[in-house]
């Protein structure tokens, strides 16, 4: 660190430009500003030729920087991830097939709940592992369908690849990808329902999901009639045929163009930095500097232990050593929010407290719209922060 001996408590004088280190939604590209978002289909029907137009847009340059096969169909839906996800999931998910749901993180659990109390799927197999860990996904038969969170938003584990899902595999496969994709690689050919978010990665405002279908699963929505109520924002089908307009800008409900434009800006600025391999390079980039820091840190740990797990998006970090260890579990839990606190306060860093079901942590947003620079001059203030909380 160039701005702090480590053990004393000298506040450091360098704070980052853009103190933004939440992990959703993100920090907006750099350069971002009002003026770069086209206002013309402001006010405008989402259904006029100008609306779809943007809508279209705004889906192209997607397949365009994620590199998405010509004959898989990427479609804008309602209610951000979790309705990308669950209209996915209530399309698709057979009662009369084995389906897993693995999850090792907050919201993989919460599409446990999804298929054990609303689906109720009777031939579920459910995979769990603790916050930082992820379960053996080698003992996923390959004829179940499958759901899974590619990263642990909330933990900071993500998989390295889908070496566990053979090709051509009987069953189909659901990928939770919101903060994963645009930072780490997908491998088409073996995912089946892909989704995320505008809020991640890309910084963009919350408000829509991307639902990314393979061929195979549009097959399995066309021939498949869910037992189940269809709520009409999960509604894809049109008669026995999928509903081809939502893939073309046409979506189930009223989207936000306000929010349309804000995406198609942070994806023309992504290409302008040359597409997702720049993207990639700066997430990790950001997440090499936090992780090696906490590896030098002697009262942290990265709560993902193994090293091939950790994400390169949501760094997480926990607490340890004598002085934490000797904690109360109140006291522990007080902890990150004392240091978030107080480097709020001063407009050193915002929002980089770990999630409230996970451990007591730290969570370091390290996404590509984030810069590096900035990563680096909020670490000293992290341990000057921990200092002074040690210290009373």
């Amino acid at each position: 660190m160039t701005e702090y001996t480590r053990g004393l408590m000298h506040e450091p004088t360098l704070k980052p430009e853009r103190p933004f280190f939440s992990s959703g939604p993100t920090a907006k590209f750099p350069g971002w500003s009002l003026d770069k978002l086209k206002t013309d289909s402001l006010g405008r029907s989402h259904r006029s030729a100008l609306g779809k137009a943007r809508l279209k847009y705004a889906i192209d340059l997607s397949r365009e920087l994620l590199g998405i096969p010509d004959d898989y169909l990427i479609g804008i839906m309602p209610a951000s991830d979790t309705g990308a996800i669950e209209a996915a999931m209530w399309a698709m998910l057979d009662p009369a097939r084995p389906v897993t749901v693995a999850a090792w993180e907050s919201f993989g659990n919460i599409w446990i709940q999804d298929a054990v109390k609303q689906l109720k799927l009777p031939n579920l197999q459910v995979l769990t592992a603790d916050y930082g860990e992820i379960p053996d996904l080698t003992t996923i038969p390959q004829r179940n369908d499958v759901v899974f969170t590619w990263n642990g938003t909330t933990s900071g584990a993500m998989i390295r690849n889908t070496d566990w899902l053979e090709p051509g595999r009987e069953g189909i496969t659901i990928n939770d990808a919101t903060s994963a994709i645009f930072a780490q690689e997908m491998d088409w050919s073996k995912l089946d329902a892909t989704t995320y978010s505008w809020q991640k990665v890309m910084g963009s405002e919350a408000q829509h999901g991307m639902l990314i279908l393979s061929p195979k699963a549009v097959a399995r929505i066309e021939s498949y009639d869910p037992p189940w109520p269809m709520p009409k924002l999960f509604r894809m089908k049109k008669g026995d045929k999928l509903n081809l307009g939502i893939f073309a800008g046409e979506t189930i409900n009223t989207p936000s163009m306000l929010a349309t434009e804000d995406y198609i800006a942070a994806l023309e600025w992504a290409k302008s930095i040359g597409g997702r391999k720049a993207l990639v390079e700066r997430a990790n980039a950001n997440a090499k500097l936090v992780k090696d820091w906490i590896e030098t840190t002697p009262w942290l740990r990265n709560m993902a232990s193994d090293p091939a797990q950790q994400t390169n998006t949501g760094v997480c970090m926990v607490f340890q050593g004598e002085y934490y260890d000797a904690l109360s579990d109140e006291e522990k839990a007080a902890v990150p929010k004392k240091i978030v606190k107080t480097l709020e306060e001063r407009n050193v860093g915002f929002d980089f407290n770990g999630y409230r079901d996970a451990p007591p942590s730290l969570r370091i947003w390290c996404g590509s719209t984030v810069e590096q620079e900035d990563v680096k001059r909020l670490l000293p203030w992290i341990e000057w922060a921990y200092e002074k909380v040690k210290n009373g």
